[in-house]
């Protein structure tokens, strides 16, 4: 084998074993966070439609997330805002993140 088939072996085998050890959450985990969650009052779909959402006024994600940076949605999830709870202590970073990109995905 040479050095180059070598290091390409090397790095695959690097990159393959970083993958599985880093914590990653599926779509699906990150679904069943927002419905337990969030879905209570921004609606199974983000779009503040729910009871509890309609009430408290509570934004509509198809168009507050679009507008909104992953920094600010993490600030905010972490932090609270108005009526909303604080998640930072909560959710790992990591689960933070995959919600961010479940709720930008709705429409």
């Amino acid at each position: 084998m040479n050095w180059s088939r070598l290091g390409i072996a090397a790095a695959f085998g690097f990159f393959s074993v970083a993958g599985l050890s880093s914590p990653t959450f599926s779509d699906d985990g990150s679904a069943r966070i927002f419905k337990a969650k969030c879905a209570v009052c921004h609606g199974a779909g983000g779009k503040g439609d729910s009871p509890a959402g309609k009430s408290m006024g509570v934004a509509d994600f198809s168009k507050v997330a679009a507008s909104k940076s992953d920094a600010e949605l993490k600030v905010v999830i972490e932090k609270g805002k108005n009526k909303m709870p604080a998640y930072g202590k909560s959710l790992k970073p990591a689960e933070i993140d995959g919600l961010i990109a479940y709720i930008k995905s709705l429409k």
